[in-house]
């Protein structure tokens, strides 16, 4: 890669704007339902009509949050609008808790069994609020992010299988989730209140999931703080810990918290040490700390949102460090990400084999939407644009 930083940018933003945000257009939008088909073959065919409320709310943040954040396109806004009208009004039980899944019509499929459909609502509403200026919108978004507040210490509640005071557990995920999505709520809170969240997040994923000796994320760990030693305890999620350290350094760069930044980069470079392919390259999915077989089959699969979180990670590292491991490893990453994921004209594929081979002809699916390849083309533009600038000054 022999690209300035004024290229890149540019690479980022025709791929955003020219390929992936007319693919979800053109082949996405459920005029007659509402909400948005995300099982997308190749060519953009419906290949499933249910609907996955992680990945409508994320439908309708990604396009609220361009309409906010890039331009104020009207035709942004009602692609939000179709899938937050569906969501207001079929999302959710009668006590406010979001489901998982529901069939194209909105009727429920799969129970709200976790805190994490709440989360990406929050999101959703809290961008869709600032792009509609609708107070309903706002009041939604305030409800999920209070539930998310509430249920934090038991995500799951009735519907964790989990024998109870055996063995328990926490998971990186709840705190990595929480600290992106108390920033999305920034327009919408007090600081005072949400620097006391940001700052209990930071603190426990820094010091109870971050291993300071190797330098890794454990993806659960004893209530406590301790690593566990079986399946659970040994997991290593590359995408998720590299996802959470941006998460952190962009609130270190908001409270100009240099120290936070570079621990955050520190761990980043100390996962890509440990969790990159040496034989065939890309980062693996899952892998057990120890060493061990991990208990996930699909745990040498290349996954699309675990290299573009990485790409967002190194480039922000290193415009805000200019540590040079930043570079060569987003070079790496890059060339990686770039050879193997993008179909130009397209959105990306998501699944590789360990080879780097196409695993799956799908463009979306049932986790895969219309949001880790947007943001992460969003914020590498916006990121080179920023070192291109400060290359000129």
């Amino acid at each position: 890669m022999n690209l300035t930083f004024a290229e890149l940018a540019l690479q980022y933003k025709q791929a955003l704007l020219d390929d992936v945000l007319p693919f979800w257009q053109n082949y996405s939008l459920d005029e007659q339902e509402g909400g948005y088909f995300t099982c997308l073959d190749t060519q953009g065919q419906v290949y499933d009509t249910d609907k996955f409320i992680w990945l409508q709310n994320r439908q309708v943040w990604t396009f609220s949050m361009l309409y906010n954040q890039l331009s104020p396109d009207p035709d942004w806004l009602e692609v939000a609008r179709l899938g937050a009208d569906f969501l207001a009004n079929k999302g959710r039980d009668a006590d406010g808790n979001w489901y998982f899944a529901l069939n194209r019509a909105g009727a429920p499929l799969v129970q709200p069994y976790n805190i994490f459909s709440d989360c990406f609502a929050a999101m959703a509403f809290s961008q869709f609020a600032v792009a509609s200026q609708e107070d309903a919108a706002k009041a939604v978004a305030l409800q999920a992010y209070n539930n998310v507040l509430r249920r934090q210490q038991d995500p799951k509640g009735r519907y964790n299988k989990l024998y109870p005071g055996t063995r328990p557990l926490k998971s990186l995920a709840v705190p990595m989730i929480l600290a992106n999505l108390t920033l999305e709520m920034v327009p919408l809170f007090d600081s005072a209140q949400l620097d006391q969240v940001l700052d209990q997040t930071v603190q426990e994923v820094m010091t109870d999931f971050l291993d300071t000796e190797r330098g890794l994320l454990f993806e659960a760990v004893a209530p406590a703080g301790d690593q566990v030693d079986c399946f659970e305890g040994r997991l290593i999620n590359p995408g998720h810990g590299i996802e959470a350290m941006w998460f952190l350094m962009d609130i270190g760069q908001r409270r100009h918290d240099k120290a936070l930044i570079e621990r955050a980069v520190d761990v980043v470079l100390n996962i890509l040490d440990f969790s990159w392919d040496q034989e065939y390259g890309g980062l693996f999915y899952f892998l057990d700390a120890a060493g061990h077989p991990p208990q996930q089959l699909e745990w040498d699969q290349k996954l699309w949102w675990v290299h573009l979180e990485t790409l967002v990670a190194l480039v922000m590292g290193y415009r805000l460090t200019g540590r040079e491991e930043c570079w060569q490893w987003y070079q790496k990453v890059h060339d990686y990400s770039w050879s193997h994921f993008a179909d130009p004209g397209r959105e990306w594929f998501g699944y590789l084999n360990r080879a780097g081979q196409v695993h799956l002809q799908l463009k979306g699916g049932k986790w895969k939407g219309c949001f880790h390849v947007p943001r992460a083309l969003f914020l590498c533009w916006q990121q080179f644009e920023k070192l291109s600038a400060k290359n000129l000054a």
